[in-house]
């Protein structure tokens, strides 16, 4: 996880990447340091320029990361990569997100 992390972050900048989409839906379990590997990496990213959307999370895991704690304000959640996809798509057209992320005043 953390060098999928450092990797990510990264290419975010190698890339010019102003999103970035996370598929969750192969885990059936998520512990403490994969919820706040997910939540850094939300973070990281928002700070690096992009918007993270973590896409497949299965109830147990949604139950798991609201048990954890996990904060999931730096993040976006969409039911499945199609709809991920299309999230990103309409919060990269937002005013106030292609503002901020271009440096201009809110």
């Amino acid at each position: 996880m953390e060098r999928f992390e450092h990797d990510l972050i990264h290419a975010i900048g190698e890339h010019r990447s102003s999103g970035i989409i996370i598929d969750v839906g192969a885990l059936d379990v998520l512990d403490s340091f994969g919820s706040r590997t997910l939540h850094d990496i939300a973070e990281m990213s928002r700070l690096r320029g992009a918007i993270t959307v973590i896409v497949g999370i299965q109830p147990d895991v949604a139950y798991a990361m609201v048990e954890l704690g996990m904060q999931a304000d730096a993040m976006h959640t969409a039911l499945d990569l199609e709809e991920g996809l299309a999230y990103l798509g309409r919060l990269a057209r937002q005013p106030s997100v292609t503002s901020a992320r271009l440096g201009a005043p809110r």
